[in-house]
């Protein structure tokens, strides 16, 4: 498994952008699915956008798609969550998750299930 630290995490007001970061400690990511997910209080965890490591395909949770935007730098070993044009609804607890990419493994499927290694957390507050 790999450690993962989140940051970028903070209160903004509507409409404001935030980037987050995930770094991994130890070894790269080069060969790790990376995927954000996040928890809103009372409800469940949802994936929210996910890279592959073998063509850097990027995937996203339909309600999001044009607003936030996946990336990855495996060389500093970090990956990015790219959140513009930020709702209140956008308010949690924002995760980053890596898997290999084995043979039942879809990146697309942002399953929670799939991701063995995560961090703690990063609080992403939107409110006026």
């Amino acid at each position: 498994q790999v450690q993962l630290v989140e940051s970028g995490g903070a209160l903004v007001q509507p409409g404001s952008s935030l980037r987050l970061s995930c770094t991994a400690s130890g070894r790269s990511l080069e060969h790790y699915a990376i995927a954000w997910f996040r928890q809103a209080p009372g409800k469940e965890r949802e994936g929210v956008s996910c890279i592959s490591s073998s063509d850097d395909s990027d995937y996203y949770r339909n309600s999001l798609k044009g607003r936030f935007t996946i990336s990855r730098d495996d060389a500093k070993k970090t990956a990015y969550l790219q959140m513009d044009t930020l709702k209140p609804e956008d308010t949690g607890v924002y995760y980053c998750a890596a898997a290999r990419e084995l043979v039942d493994f879809f990146c697309s499927l942002i399953r929670p299930s799939d991701f063995a290694s995560w961090g703690q957390g990063t609080q992403v507050t939107v409110s006026a």
